[in-house]
């Protein structure tokens, strides 16, 4: 092995949990070369799994990021355009040292990142490696061996659907039909494969890839976004409707009348299906609604455990407890026989399988967990100050709680409702989830509440 220098740098698109930013200042070809030396450096890497997603700029993107990770010695095996969850499945099923996956998920068109995993498809964040890799990368040296690595290009497609359909049994299905709208990102390829001998009717909204996303971002986080699959549902007259995020780690719901799913019930759902195949497994769940997910857990003989939001917490979670499945709000679902990685692909097959084998709809399915624990949905407030913000709430309710949790900003529990605020990990945001007990204007008092409080504070 040899160092090669070159001129140090300054990256600035290195996040919490990923790498990603506007091209060309931001990523381009000359930070995807460094990322994959540096990466391949950190983990002294022998072979290394990588794919992209279908924006336009992904596959130069990786023909540096191969480069980068040649240079240093590593064999590339390269699986071509993908989900984010292929690279996940690619590296725990391959065993290899890692894998990184080209994507900027739910960004516009201009954007593009990385995503970077250990051996057995372990999440690298800030908080185990990602600062390292950065240093490496922005660092004057490189990492050249005397013998470069090769690469190879597998299709592991038919491997990953059978992996996929694993989870039900596909015989229960029932001929349901199924909207379907990937926002032009690269989910349609994958369910069309996932879909093939089952009896599902595809309604095919924004279907194929398209990485000027002509549709919009597909991001159906954001509520405009919805509008689309909703309409379709409702015009086809559909038993469900199903749309993801562009790298399709994510997946979302929308109940035979249209109306959308939060993803906080679907983890009690969730809970359910696997708790009613094995009693006595255990279910991570993250802090920001939580009532009902325990309540689930509990009546399906489960052990409830509370962890950190975010994706490398919740993984790490499960497999220090060896939980059967993990769940958050912001759809997404996390499954110990999957690598203990989260999917986009999984959930709407357990929906389907949920639906068919108890002969009911989705909307029915959720809507006693609706009931007995109505919710605000995320509320994100821009404030420059978010320890100052969260500190005087906490100082202004202490007097009334009834419990606090400081897992992930501050819960406070009160006898007919809870609520959390805690400050976005990416954006200059505070998010509020409120919930209650069976009490729908409660929740909708008590929310106009902390927003008029946190709004007067800024």
């Amino acid at each position: 092995m040899a160092e090669l220098r070159r001129m140090t740098i300054k990256i600035s698109s290195f996040k919490a949990y990923d790498i990603r930013g506007q091209l060309p200042h931001e990523i381009n070809s000359e930070i995807a070369y460094r990322v994959g030396n540096a990466t391949a450096k950190y983990l002294s890497a022998k072979k290394m799994i990588l794919g992209r997603d279908i924006r336009a700029s992904s596959k130069e993107l990786s023909e540096s990021m191969a480069s980068g990770l040649m240079d240093a010695g590593v064999d590339v095996i390269d699986i071509g355009e993908c989900g984010t969850e292929n690279v996940y499945y690619a590296t725990g099923e391959l065993k290899t040292c890692g894998g990184i996956m080209v994507t900027a998920s739910h960004n516009p068109s201009d954007y593009n990142g990385f995503k970077i995993v250990s051996e057995n498809a372990k999440p690298i964040s800030s908080e185990n490696g990602l600062q390292d890799i950065q240093k490496l990368a922005e660092s004057d040296q490189r990492l050249i061996s005397e013998i470069k690595g090769n690469i190879e290009y597998r299709d592991l497609n038919q491997s990953y659907v059978k992996k996929i359909i694993s989870f039900i049994d596909s015989d229960s299905l029932d001929k349901l039909k199924v909207v379907m709208n990937p926002g032009n990102g690269g989910a349609g390829v994958y369910a069309e494969l996932i879909l093939k001998n089952m009896p599902i009717e595809v309604i095919k909204l924004n279907f194929d890839p398209d990485s000027s996303f002509p549709n919009g971002i597909p991001n159906p986080m954001i509520k405009e976004n919805r509008v689309s699959t909703s309409q379709a549902v409702i015009d086809n007259e559909a038993d469900v409707g199903i749309a993801w995020d562009g790298d399709f780690d994510r997946c979302f719901f929308f109940d035979e009348k249209g109306n959308f799913i939060e993803g906080y019930y679907l983890v009690g759902l969730f809970a359910k299906s696997f708790l009613n195949k094995n009693r006595n497994e255990k279910v991570i769940y993250d802090p920001r609604l939580t009532w009902n997910t325990i309540d689930v857990v509990k009546r399906y003989g489960g052990n409830a455990i509370q962890c950190k939001s975010g994706h490398s917490f919740i993984k790490e979670s499960m497999r220090d407890n060896d939980a059967v499945y993990g769940g958050e709000m912001s759809a997404h679902h996390y499954f110990r026989d999957f690598y203990y990685c989260d999917s986009g692909m999984i959930p709407w097959l357990l929906i389907l399988e949920m639906i068919s084998k108890e002969k009911t709809s989705l909307s029915q399915l959720i809507q006693k967990y609706r009931d007995r624990y109505p919710v605000s949905g995320e509320i994100n407030l821009k404030v420059n100050d978010t320890k100052k913000i969260i500190d005087s709430i906490k100082n202004y309710y202490l007097g009334d709680a009834l419990g606090i949790d400081e897992t992930d900003g501050i819960g406070m529990e009160f006898q007919k409702w809870r609520f959390n605020l805690r400050a976005s990990n990416t954006e200059p945001l505070i998010r509020l989830n409120v919930e209650s007990f069976n009490n729908e204007s409660l929740m909708n008092e008590k929310t106009r509440e902390l927003v008029d409080r946190i709004n007067s504070l800024v």
